[in-house]
């Protein structure tokens, strides 16, 4: 049965407004009153303020405790926290010097951020949820459609192992240090490092894969590996994974390696693939011969035979569930082509390393979401000066404006600004809290001399130039062009099928998006500082390439490399560029 659309108010009623004030204070003053007593709360010198004003107050339950936050609490960085998780990756690691560093206790794992722009990746520790009886917002986001056979496209690797030893040298903890997602599945799923070498060769429940999938460190392996057992499943209902290029890149293998599945599945040995062997023998335990099935797959052909090739290989598929807006919003008609119009694409939620912040309002709507969180978000004008003072509480907001999410978490971040522009719709009807989309990255913009371009603006020229007359766009990029001057902004794309017959009109129809989005750009246009924007088509399968040699290059986990939607980096400009096979 559907659930009914739920559209968001314009304004909130005080009944609702008084219910959301309730709601988040009573968590700011469960986080404060737990997190003010770590080492990170007592000796930090951006809380010493803080810290003078609360002394002898009863932290949890004096409510004057929130207007001491708020006018005492500066923003932080990442600056502010590195010394203190330095310390976990010390020698020795005493319990006594990492317990209760930054939130009570010890972490369950230390997240590594994506570095999309090729940065080294900050690491955040993430400690038990003090309330375990409320679920994860990532475990029920995992959990949103019925149960049943899934690919669960999702690495449970971990790049490093911290031993905490006790006052006696004995080992009191083990820490992994992973992806965000490697992390967050484990805990959701109550998946435990301990009992890893117990479960390499099995197969989950609802799983078609072996446990031991999730330990291949190299993409292409990671997914052929996944696409083998899935291809044996029809039974299989959903696919679960971190980003929708996971599920395109996935397609773009079968579709490449199609013979080496049907063979693998026809005799039931594991193909010969390069970096599994450590795995190899766990994953062969699980494969059986299947010449039926693999004359069946056979009859029907790779993923780009045939429309709505998927459910023809699973007749049962029902949703994919991933990240799919923003910048992944252009592979949708991709995977739509393959996945055929009965399947539904739902986004899993919007969220960072630092912490979750919300999920999808209406279950088909992979753009809108609304605020769901543990921790405590508050918000900064975008249009004013990035002071504590500017900072906003989710009633204050206007729809319509942009804001930048700022969090306090139960890992203890204090005021944390996070580096993404939301902007907001209205609000939730049922209990109030704020509806937005995901506006872009505020890092990842494009800074000219006269105004700076944003990802916003970016996506609004691919939505302009994907047109059947044009291009049908599945992935992009942006850089700045230093080639001519003036300078400009410069688009790589990867295209489905041909240029179209208008694509000399695509150049033009770039800067009419860019002036449509911001008018400075016409001016700059007019006194000579800008020309038109540049487009360079790459070669089919560039950016699932761009993955595959990102992630080997800086030794990241399956599922953590992004396309950036600006190239800042120079050595990730010169590796695209030498991919392209024409320029409009």
């Amino acid at each position: 049965m559907s659930l009914p659309t739920v559209y968001p108010l314009s304004t909130l009623s005080p009944e609702l407004k008084a219910a959301l004030q309730e709601r988040t204070e009573h968590r700011l003053r469960d986080i404060v009153g737990a997190n003010i007593t770590t080492y990170y709360g007592i000796s930090v010198p951006s809380l010493s303020p803080f810290r003078q004003i609360i002394t002898g107050k009863d932290v949890k339950e004096d409510p004057t405790i929130i207007i001491d936050f708020r006018r005492a609490v500066p923003l932080s960085d990442y600056g502010s926290y590195s010394p203190f998780i330095a310390k976990f990756f010390g020698h020795p690691r005493k319990q006594s010097e990492l317990e209760n560093l930054l939130a009570p206790g010890l972490p369950n794992f230390i997240a590594k951020s994506s570095s999309t722009t090729g940065n080294k990746p900050n690491l955040f520790p993430k400690y038990p949820r003090r309330w375990p009886t409320t679920p994860s917002s990532f475990a029920k986001r995992l959990h949103l459609t019925n149960s049943g056979t899934a690919v669960y496209l999702y690495s449970v690797a971990y790049q490093d192992l911290l031993e905490v030893m006790g006052e006696d040298g004995e080992v009191m903890k083990k820490i992994l240090v992973c992806i965000g997602s490697s992390g967050a599945m484990r805990n959701a799923e109550n998946w435990p490092m301990e009992m890893d070498s117990t479960r390499m060769g099995t197969i989950m429940p609802g799983h078609v894969s072996p446990w031991a999938t999730g330990f291949i460190i190299h993409q292409r392996s990671f997914l052929l590996i996944h696409a083998l057992f899935a291809l044996l499943e029809p039974t299989v209902e959903r696919f679960l994974m971190t980003f929708l290029t996971f599920f395109v890149d996935l397609i773009h293998y079968i579709q490449e390696d199609w013979s080496i599945l049907i063979a693998s599945m026809r005799d039931g040995t594991i193909p010969d693939i390069g970096h599994i062997e450590h795995v190899r023998t766990h994953l062969q335990a699980n494969l059986r011969a299947n010449p039926r099935r693999a004359e069946e797959l056979q009859n029907i052909g790779p993923p780009l035979n045939c429309p709505g090739w998927a459910q023809r290989v699973w007749p049962n598929l029902k949703t994919v569930v991933c990240i799919c807006s923003g910048m992944f919003a252009t592979l949708i008609p991709k995977a739509r082509s393959v996945l055929g119009p009965n399947v539904l694409i739902q986004n899993i939620g919007y969220g960072c390393t630092e912490c979750s912040i919300g999920r999808m309002l209406n279950i088909d709507d992979t753009e809108t979401f609304v605020l769901e969180t543990t921790d405590v978000v508050e918000f900064l004008d975008t249009s004013e000066v990035l002071v504590h003072d500017n900072i906003l509480q989710a009633w204050d907001l206007q729809p319509g404006k942009c804001y930048q999410p700022v969090a306090t978490t139960e890992d203890g971040l204090w005021r944390y600004l996070i580096d993404d522009i939301i902007q907001v719709t209205g609000f939730d009807p049922r209990n109030g809290w704020p509806v937005f989309k995901f506006y872009g990255r505020k890092n990842l913009a494009i800074r000219f001399q006269y105004t700076a371009v944003t990802e916003a603006h970016l996506t609004s020229v691919i939505q302009a130039l994907n047109i059947e007359g044009i291009a049908r766009i599945q992935e992009f990029t942006a850089v700045v062009d230093l080639r001519d001057f003036p300078q400009t902004v410069g688009f790589f794309l990867e295209i489905i099928g041909d240029i179209g017959p208008d694509a000399t009109e695509a150049r033009q129809k770039a800067f009419e998006a860019l002036v449509g989005a911001n008018e400075d750009h016409q001016r700059a246009f007019d006194a000579g500082q800008l020309r038109l924007p540049t487009i360079r088509i790459v070669k089919p399968g560039t950016f699932a390439e761009y993955r595959l040699w990102r992630g080997e290059s800086m030794n990241v986990g399956v599922g953590q490399i992004k396309v950036p939607v600006v190239m800042l980096n120079e050595e990730q400009q010169e590796w695209i560029a030498e991919r392209v096979v024409t320029e409009l």
